[in-house]
């Protein structure tokens, strides 16, 4: 059996340990996709509320947003605090219950480039000032990273390991129409290009299941993201949870989420044609509580890898 080529592996070759990524979650961070600035709303399947750390210490800023043209932020200091606070915590369990060593600080809710430089620069450094702290990876969308920002990465990438996440989710334009995206796909495709030109290493977020896309719609996807350069890869099923325009969709019948059979076929074939120096960071994702509506096999995510592992043992191939 040849195990899949995980981030995991890639981080354990790279540094000879444990290495395990921190999810924070700062107060004061949004999406250009949920304050107007390029819709409202967001995305249709984001519950925005729902992408939270491991933490309750974000509720504590309420109603304070920060953008790429905010002149000030007069809570700096309080997501400082938060972001230390967050850090200690869950590395502390993970040192406790996985053995971790070392670890990247993953800036993970919402858009962690849509703030002034001054703020990320502060965030970003305060994140590598931690103990066995070996680099950062930061979640955001290629319409909310400036050049500055991404030149500053480039530099801290000369001595530590930064990743940026893109959302890719789609490269049909109709499709990141359909869930009120906020951009296209050429934009996407400019920005990855950029992040790799300067040497960043880069991973790409895909949905399987999205609005009437077809099977070879989805692995086309994941050719072109292949074919854009991306480092590492997310894969995720498009699952429907409550207060979001998509559960609104489902309800009413105008959106039928994929079937477990059917992701998993598109699943397999992504894995097949992805090129074997792109690393994998997840390969399903779900949730267990009454805010998911559909599918229900979304629930189970070991159930969800027991049957991949299955779907993969023809190939000799385990994940």
């Amino acid at each position: 059996m040849e195990q899949i080529y995980t981030f995991g592996s890639y981080l354990k070759n790279k540094f000879g340990c444990k290495v395990y990524k921190v999810g924070i979650n700062i107060s004061g961070f949004t999406c250009p996709n949920i304050d107007g600035t390029v819709a409202k709303g967001g995305c249709t399947f984001c519950e925005n509320d729902s992408f939270s750390a491991s933490t309750g210490q974000t509720q504590e800023l309420k109603g304070f947003y920060l953008n790429l043209n905010s002149k000030t932020n007069p809570n700096l200091d309080k997501q400082l605090k938060q972001l230390e606070m967050q850090f200690n915590a869950i590395s502390k369990r993970q040192r406790e219950e996985y053995g971790a060593e070392k670890f990247i600080v993953y800036f993970q809710s919402f858009t962690n480039t849509y703030a002034p430089f001054e703020t990320l620069k502060a965030l970003y450094e305060k994140a590598l000032s931690f103990d066995n702290v070996v680099g950062l990876s930061i979640g955001t969308r290629s319409d909310s990273i400036t050049e500055e920002t991404l030149e500053y990465l480039a530099k801290l990438n000369l001595t530590k390991e930064i990743w940026i996440e893109f959302g890719i989710q789609s490269v049909y334009d109709e499709t990141l129409k359909k869930i009120n995206r906020g951009h296209n796909s050429a934009n996407i495709k400019e920005w990855i290009l950029k992040a790799k030109a300067k040497g960043l290493n880069v991973c790409g977020h895909l949905i399987f299941g999205l609005p009437d896309e077809t099977q070879e719609m989805m692995l086309e996807t994941a050719r072109e993201a292949y074919e854009w350069g991306i480092d590492s890869v997310k894969y995720h099923p498009l699952y429907v949870v409550k207060k979001t325009a998509l559960a609104n969709d489902f309800l009413r019948g105008a959106f039928t989420p994929i079937t477990e059979d059917i992701y998993l076929h598109v699943l397999i074939k992504s894995l097949l044609m992805k090129p074997s120096n792109v690393s994998v960071q997840r390969v399903t994702a779900g949730i267990d509580d009454s805010s998911l509506l559909a599918p229900d096999w979304c629930r189970d995510k070991k159930s969800q890898i027991k049957k991949i592992n299955m779907a993969l043992k023809p190939l000799k191939l385990k994940y």
